[in-house]
């Protein structure tokens, strides 16, 4: 069968279809029963990654689609372009973390490197060295490559005094990790591993301050596939020497029954300050508020298990930081767009609280740092403009930043310092870091790697416009393209849209957009309801059963660019990923005319069985449950795969998976592209990828990398036809 369709293949593109139906998924339809409402589901069979049925159409699904999109011509000009800006920088550095005495701690890796290395430097201009390698890392986890280090560093944290780093690696884009302690000075690795943490979302190390001991989040099972995955996770007190699999269990279900800790939530403790009376704890899910606790440090010290609630998500504290006995925090409390709150943990009052900074009008506060001269935060404007403000004395003080930029971040050695940095950076605009001199009120810029010249990408427009809904919603829009770009509705244009979470499309400098601008597109990043570009009021106009504004929105946006001539239907692509896949989904299904093609990465494609998957407890904060009527309803209408109907023509499709994904599991995407290939009656191509190397975020060789996000765009240049990117057959 493999044989037949890579043959028809090189005839024609309307073999390509021809070929595709010849190779259908086995289809065991099973039918549920959800408060008397009857759904069908024709692939439930596919549910089963072990079924050797499942396994091989899936492996010949991404042989097909490899022996098309791993030959489009735009695949080879981004890979070739990125490894040149890549030589012309020479390197990068990620994940700074800089101690109180100055210790610089970072990653680092040259252009001729494949991984990112753990280098450390005294102060700024300091010696840099090498401190360690991950090619020399060996799992004491049994691994799915024995023979070949797949392994990359994706987090570090240094001990309060600099003098030991604990080194977090993952392999092949897991997102549990197993975690080294390196004493800074010798280099000697400690043999003991600390394993099963998941640090890319919860339970990263937070070393106390005898610079000796730490607590994780651990994760009983790191399976991605096993239903038990993310469930009954403890926080754990780790000291150095000791045995890590005989865990000192502090917070969780299991440890403290007295709270009635749901099996799903991920205990984690709050980041805190040396020598603060009081220990933190979350219990986190998607949701941006959480029911967390507290616990006097004494207590603690004792073996007491003395935790007792601080507040619940009726509270809505967004962030909070503590300082000895009080704690200041970001109110979402009758404040959609946020305020600035303080309150005493020894009588606390997260309701009615000390106001600091009270609500502002069009700005939203994303972000706020403590430090010795005040509290220093960010607010942004519809996501896409954001300002820099001091906190001092009762007065709020707005900073001029060195030039207006879509995006900053704020960096300190933490509250007993005056050391602030700040990242700014835009959609045309490399992220560029900037120390603050609050005595003269100046910026000096202090960058580690050296600004990189891209005069290949000069001459970018970035316009940022609101759009009319069709309930009289302003949605904001931010178009990229060339300034001598003609609205002759001829233009092949990616639109992108996320809309969840409360998460904002925040401007970054991405390459590939540029890139795309200067062969002639347009990127159009849609600022859809869902997200927190407008603040909570945004987010919950965009989630549970107020989801379809979010694909609306992206509807709606889509026909505006038609109508002012940027594009036309036969020219305009989406591309979505994680919980983007919903609205990408559900558009290309309530309205497939209006698409010319569809990128869905790892997509929530299948909501309704969301929270059957080891990560969907967690996220029924946000797309809800089926066993409530309401909030079944609303995940039935978020369903793309329960849309796809037969007889209709949908866009050229290229649906992605990864086969070590923990959020979005593989066969959600295989499922939604098993249905559109059997149902479609085009004759466009529908693509089903997976990454048998990575999980929800890729794999980790940076030419994996590469090779995916330029797929992306030359499947988009092929169906946009984007000219000089049209294959030869």
């Amino acid at each position: 069968m493999r044989k037949l369709y890579l043959l028809l293949f090189i005839n024609s593109v309307g073999s390509l279809v021809i070929a595709q139906k010849t190779n259908l998924a086995p289809s065991v339809p099973v039918t549920d029963d959800y408060h008397g409402i009857k759904v069908v589901d024709e692939y439930r069979n596919l549910e089963n990654l072990k079924d050797p049925a499942t396994i091989n159409w899936m492996k010949s699904q991404t042989d097909y689609a490899n022996s098309i999109v791993g030959k489009l011509p735009y695949k080879e000009y981004f890979i070739n372009e990125r490894l040149k800006f890549d030589k012309r920088s020479g390197y990068w550095i990620s994940d700074l973390k800089i101690t109180g005495n100055d210790l610089y701690f970072y990653l680092k890796k040259s252009a001729a490197e494949k991984k990112q290395k753990l280098y450390y430097r005294k102060g700024l201009k300091g010696k840099e060295q090498l401190l360690y390698d991950p090619e020399t890392f060996v799992s004491t986890l049994d691994t799915t490559s024995r023979g070949k280090n797949n392994f990359n560093i994706n987090f570090i944290s240094p001990s309060w005094d600099g003098k030991k780093i604990a080194v977090s690696m993952s392999e092949d884009g897991k997102e549990s990790s197993e975690v080294i302690i390196i004493d800074v000075a010798s280099k000697y690795i400690y043999p003991q591993v600390v394993t099963h943490l998941e640090p890319t979302s919860v339970g990263q190390i937070k070393w106390l301050e005898d610079n000796k001991s730490f607590f994780y989040t651990y994760f009983p099972v790191i399976d991605p596939n096993s239903t038990e995955y993310t469930k009954n996770t403890e926080v754990t007190f780790y000291r150095l020497g000791e045995d890590p699999k005989k865990r000192t269990n502090v917070f969780s279900k299991v440890n403290n029954p007295e709270l009635s800790i749901d099996e799903s939530k991920f205990p984690g403790i709050v980041q805190f300050n040396q020598n603060d009376p009081y220990f933190i704890g979350n219990l986190g899910d998607v949701d941006d508020y959480t029911d967390t606790f507290i616990i006097n440090r004494k207590d603690f010290e004792k073996g007491i298990k003395s935790w007792k609630p601080l507040y619940y998500k009726t509270d809505k504290v967004y962030d909070k930081k503590p300082v000895g006995k009080d704690v200041y925090f970001i109110s979402g409390y009758n404040a959609p767009n946020f305020r600035l709150c303080k309150t005493n943990l020894e009588n606390p009052d997260f309701k009615n609280p000390e106001v600091l900074i009270p609500e502002k009008k069009d700005e939203v506060i994303q972000s706020f740092e403590i430090t010795k001269d005040g509290m220093y935060y960010t607010t942004t404007k519809n996501g896409v403009e954001s300002k820099l403000y001091l906190y001092k004395r009762g007065k709020d003080i707005p900073i001029k930043l060195p030039f207006i930029a879509g995006n900053v971040n704020i960096e300190t050695k933490g509250k007993d310092y005056s050391d602030i940095w700040i990242y700014c950076s835009g959609w045309a605009n490399e992220k560029t870091r900037y120390r603050f001199n609050l005595k003269n009120n100046t910026f000096i810029e202090e960058n580690l790697v050296p600004l990189t010249d891209y005069h290949e990408l000069n001459g970018t427009v970035i316009e940022e416009i609101n759009i009319k809904a069709r309930d009289g919603e302003d949605i904001p829009l931010t178009l990229i393209y060339d300034k001598n770009l003609k609205r002759d509705g001829n233009n092949a244009v990616l639109i992108d849209a996320y809309g969840a979470y409360g998460i904002s499309n925040k401007p970054s400098f991405a390459r590939s957009y540029l890139m795309w601008a200067k062969k002639g597109g347009i990127v159009a990043i849609a600022h859809v309801r869902g997200g927190g570009e407008k603040g909570d009021r945004w987010h919950k106009a965009g989630y549970k059963e107020t989801k379809p504004n979010s694909w609306r929105d992206l509807i709606d946006c889509t026909e505006y660019l038609i109508k002012e001539k940027y594009t036309s239907k036969e020219k305009v692509g989406l591309w979505g990923a994680s919980a983007g896949g919903i609205i990408m989904g559900r558009a290309m299904t309530e309205r497939p005319d209006l698409f010319k093609a569809v990128i869905i990465d790892v997509g929530v494609t299948n909501a309704l069985r969301m929270e059957i998957t080891p990560n969907g407890p967690g996220n029924i904060a946000e797309l809800g449950t089926v066993k409530k009527l309401n909030e079944f309803k609303a995940l039935l209408e978020m369903d793309a795969l329960h849309h796809v109907k037969k007889g209709d023509k949908y866009p050229a499709t290229l649906i992605t998976a990864g086969i070590n994904d923990g959020r979005v599991i593989a066969w959600m995407p295989a499922k939604f592209a098993a249905k559109l290939i059997a149902n479609d009656t085009s004759d466009n191509p529908i693509l089903l990828k997976v990454d048998y190397e990575g999980g929800h975020g890729g794999g980790t060789d940076l030419m994996h990398a590469y090779g995916i996000v330029g797929e992306v765009f030359g499947f988009l240049a092929w169906q946009l036809g984007l000219p000089g990117y049209q294959p030869k057959n």
